[in-house]
């Protein structure tokens, strides 16, 4: 039996890619996120020496990044509940390109915020 390839390539398919992905990635995220709130009880000082390495171009990027995953994800998840209360819909690649692009629009939106 041979499979047809042509579901991998179908905007949903994609879009539970992302879904996916960008959960593991904040879930990779998470432990630098608490060791980085950890530096508060080391004291004021642990904390400020942290937040002065952290403002250089190339976090701000990554920050950027991660309010792009968190946007997608939030989007996707929303996306999904949608789908589950809904039932399917022949609209779902339009939901996949509008959260695609809430997703997109919260990246710049920070990015724009944050130069």
């Amino acid at each position: 039996m041979r499979l047809d390839p042509r579901p991998r390539s179908h905007p949903t398919y994609v879009a539970f890619l992302v879904h996916r992905i960008s959960g593991l990635l904040l879930a990779l995220f998470l432990p630098l996120h608490f060791w980085a709130l950890s530096q508060a009880i080391n004291g004021e000082a642990a904390l400020e020496g942290f937040l002065r390495w952290t403002d250089n171009a190339v976090l701000k990027a990554a920050e950027t990044m991660l309010v792009v995953l968190l946007a997608a994800h939030l989007a996707g998840g929303l996306r999904v509940l949608a789908l589950e209360f809904l039932g399917w819909r022949s609209s779902q690649k339009t939901l996949v390109a509008a959260s695609a692009g809430v997703s997109l629009a919260a990246g710049l939106l920070f990015l724009l915020n944050v130069v």
